[in-house]
Order: structure tokens, then sequence, then C-alpha cells
């Protein structure tokens, strides 16, 4: 037993503390990215060490580089494709707004933006007194100009510094993936020792909850931007792969795949297309986002097999407390404190 007068318990205790601590303050500018790539390697250890690693005679690095240039084909290629597709979107805005700003702007507004119900009214009058005032013009210009700046720059900040966690989640799940063998058997022989049954049922439920919140949530994005492509082509809309993609990377965020199909709707509108930009509304509300409200839930809640309240709060609060890993982070610590709490209220059987 630990014995506080004994001074070389002390120091071996405090040596290990230090030597924790010190760890997380190495690994925590990264602890996002790891805990990331733990989550894909839990999701295809199965596969790969079942199916993939067999076929290539038992070869770890192999293994481990087949399977990481598979993720970067599945994950990276396709950020870098939007990132660059909204890039050159931006240059069009910029080269579509640059005349208006100038040589002045039409004194009317385009029809449809003021025939719009409600408002289309304050619209075409604020246009007009922007349109026939130069000055009015120049200062809001300049008042837009800096948080349109400011956002811009955010917005490639956000995009490079996921660039670079992508690219480090990578990087951690090759060796992942080539030693996973002593990886899996570390954390067993560590559970049992923690906490024996119960620590082997904690890793368990840790491993059934990652892998039905990344079903749910990769299977709903999916699933998502292909009937979101699906409804673009059949409105004509341009560069339907593209948004197909927006929707997939942007229905992680609740109000990410409105966004995208309201957009087109808006765009549908304005081209005089009145009958397919209320088929995009009602496609995109009953088809695109009802994946997300109904399927999501019964795709988490089957794999990771606890209740869609325990998974709701803990995709919501694990966001809130933890950033986008919360996505998993928090569905996980619930179900873990959700089965403990079973085992403490559980009565024992009569003897």
């Amino acid at each position: 037993m630990f014995n506080s007068e004994n001074p070389k318990q002390l120091a071996q205790v405090a040596l290990v503390v230090l030597l924790i601590v010190g760890c997380l303050a190495v690994l925590w500018p990264m602890i996002g990215a790891v805990l990331f790539a733990f989550v894909v390697w839990i999701c295809t250890w199965p596969a790969y060490s079942e199916k993939l690693l067999p076929r290539l005679g038992g070869r770890d690095t192999l293994g481990a580089t087949l399977m990481t240039l598979l993720l970067v084909l599945i994950m990276l290629l396709p950020t870098v494709f939007l990132a660059g597709s909204l890039a050159h979107g931006v240059d069009k805005l910029i080269a579509l707004v640059k005349p208006y700003v100038e040589q002045g702007m039409p004194l009317d507004p385009p029809a449809w933006l003021s025939g719009l119900p409600f408002f289309g009214g304050e619209i075409q009058a604020f246009w007009h007194n922007i349109a026939s005032n130069r000055d009015e013009l120049n200062a809001l210009v300049k008042q837009l100009g800096g948080p349109a700046r400011q956002f811009a720059l955010a917005l490639g900040g956000i995009a490079a510094n996921g660039l670079l966690q992508l690219a480090l989640v990578l990087f951690v799940v090759f060796f992942l993936y080539r030693d996973g063998a002593k990886v899996s058997n570390a954390l067993k022989v560590g559970a049992h020792k923690l906490g024996g049954e119960l620590g082997e049922e904690m890793l368990e439920k840790t491993r059934g909850t990652v892998i039905g919140v990344m079903l749910g949530i990769v299977g709903t994005a999916a699933a998502q931007g292909a009937v979101a492509t699906i409804g673009f082509l059949i409105a004509g809309v341009p560069a339907a792969m593209l948004l197909g993609f927006a929707t997939f990377f942007l229905s992680m965020i609740p109000i990410g795949p409105p966004l995208i199909w309201g957009g087109a709707a808006a765009w549908l509108y304005a081209q005089d297309q009145t009958g397919w930009a209320i088929f995009m509304v009602l496609y995109g509300l009953f088809v695109i986002s009802s994946i997300d409200n109904f399927v999501k839930p019964v795709l988490i809640a089957r794999g990771a097999g606890i209740s869609i309240l325990l998974i709701g709060l803990g995709v919501l609060g694990g966001v809130l407390v933890f950033g986008f890993i919360g996505i998993f982070l928090g569905p996980v610590l619930l179900a873990l404190g959700h089965m403990l709490f079973g085992r403490w209220t559980r009565e024992e059987d009569p003897a």
C-alpha cells in the first residue's frame, strides 16, 4: 500500500504525476487530431485486420501504407477539391461584383429581388438610394470591406488548419495500423488491469459507441450528399457535384445542408425558374433534411446500443465542450456513464 511517510514512494508518485502532466502538455495542441485518428482506427481496424492484412501476408507496413493511401483518397482529396472550388467561386464572385463597385450600380435592382414578398419594397428603396449616391456606395463598400476581409481570412485559416489537422490524423493513423495488434492488446490488458471484467466491458462499449456514432454521422453525410446531388441534377443547378460534396461536409453542422439547397433554390428563383425553386425547397425539406432528422439518430443508436436521447445530448454537449471531436467523445462518455450507473443500480440476484 501507499505510505505517505515514505519519501521514496512520494518521490515516485510525484515523478509519475509529472510525467503524465508533461505528456499531456506535449500532446494537448494535437489532442483532437490524435483522438480522431483513434476514432478512424477503431472503426476500420476489424476490416483491415480481418480482410486486408491476411491478403498481404501479414506485412504490417505495406498494409498500413495502402490503408493510409485509401484514407487520403477518401478524406483529403475531396477536402482539397472543395477548398479549391470554393476559392474559384470567390474569384468569380469578386469578378461579378467589381464592375458594380467601379462603374456604379444600375438604378433599379433585379426584378426577382424587388419582387420578393414582404421585403421587396424596402430592398428596392435601399438599392435606389445606394445606386443614386456614389458617396453612399463608397461608404457601404468600406463598411462591408473590413468584415468581409476578416471573414475571408478566418475562413482561410479554418480551411488551412483543417487540412493540417487532417494530415496529422493520417500520419498518426498510419502507425496505429502498423502497430495495431500491439495497441489493441495493450488496450485490452490495460482495461483488464484497471477494471477487470468491468474494464473490458467499458472498452467494448467505447468501441461500439464510437462505431455507432461514426456510422450515423458519416453514413448520414454520405446519404445526404448523394440525394442532394441527385436533386441538384434534376433541377438543373450548375456544379451539382460540388454542391453535393459541400452538402456532405456541411452535414456535420445542423444548419449546413439547408444553406446549400436553400442557396440553390434562391438561384433557381433568380433565374425565373419558380417551379424548380419550389421543387428544390420541398426536396430539401422532405428528402435531404429528413435524412438528418430521422436516419442519423436511428443509425447511431443502433450501432451504439444506447438511447437516442443520450446520443443527442452527447453529441450536442460534446461539441460545445470539446469541439468537433466532441461529436464522438460526448456519446462515448455518456454511454460509459450510463453503463456504470446501470451496474451500480442493478439489484444483486439472491444467492
